[in-house]
This record gives structure tokens, sequence and C-alpha cells, in this order.
């Protein structure tokens, strides 16, 4: 997104209703990621003492319609976390990607999605 000429990065406005109750998914699974999310938050502070970055991955994969996107909506209405949805095809360089990963708020969730399309994306100035 562009502003007075300038890149501006900011969190998407995901009104998505979904929550872990709402979900459609094993009940068994929902606690697990509950439970993992929860993990991680409480854990912020080791993070930081053992001098690792406070970040945390899932990668889900799947056609479309399968629930990703309400997976996704219900851990950011569960962790009440920023979202950002990143499109990598729109970077030229590395360095852009970077100031933009940079800029992003802490406590988000980053959204990279369909990656297999991107995966021939590299950085031939770095």
């Amino acid at each position: 997104m562009m502003h007075e000429g300038r890149d501006v990065w900011q969190s998407m406005n995901l009104e998505h209703p979904a929550t872990f109750d709402t979900l459609a998914m094993d009940s068994n699974m929902k606690q697990m990621i509950m439970d993992d999310l929860e993990r991680f938050v409480k854990r912020k502070e080791f993070y930081r003492n053992v001098g690792k970055e406070w970040k945390h991955r899932y990668f889900l994969y799947g056609p479309p319609g399968t629930g990703k996107s309400s997976l996704i909506a219900a851990m950011t209405n569960y962790l009440n976390f920023d979202v950002y949805d990143l499109e990598l095809t729109t970077f030229k360089e590395n360095m852009e990607l970077r100031n933009m990963l940079i800029a992003t708020k802490n406590k988000s969730i980053l959204v990279v999605g369909d990656i297999d399309c991107s995966i021939n994306l590299q950085d031939k100035h770095s």
C-alpha cells in the first residue's frame, strides 16, 4: 500500500467470526493448538532471556475450503493479535520484504498465502 509516496505496511481488518468454539475441527486438535498458543504467549520472557526471537510458526496447507482461513481467524480472535497478509510477489528485492517485516507490530500473525506460487522469488541484487 502506498501513502504519500512511500510504502505503508499495516495490519488487515479481519472481521471473521471464527473462534475455537465454532471451528469445525477435531476437539483434541483444537485443544492442542490452543495449549500451544498459550504456552508460546506465556514464554515471551524466556525467549528474551535465552536470546531467541519471540516467534512461532504454523504451516497450513490444503485445497481451498478446508478451513485454513478459519483457523487463522480463530487463532487471531483467541490471541487478540493483529493480522498481516503478505503477498510475496509484490516484492522485487529482499530489502523491501525485510523492511516490511521490521515494521510489523509485535503480537501479530503474518499470513503468507500461496507460498508455493512464490518459490521462484529471489533477490538478484543482494
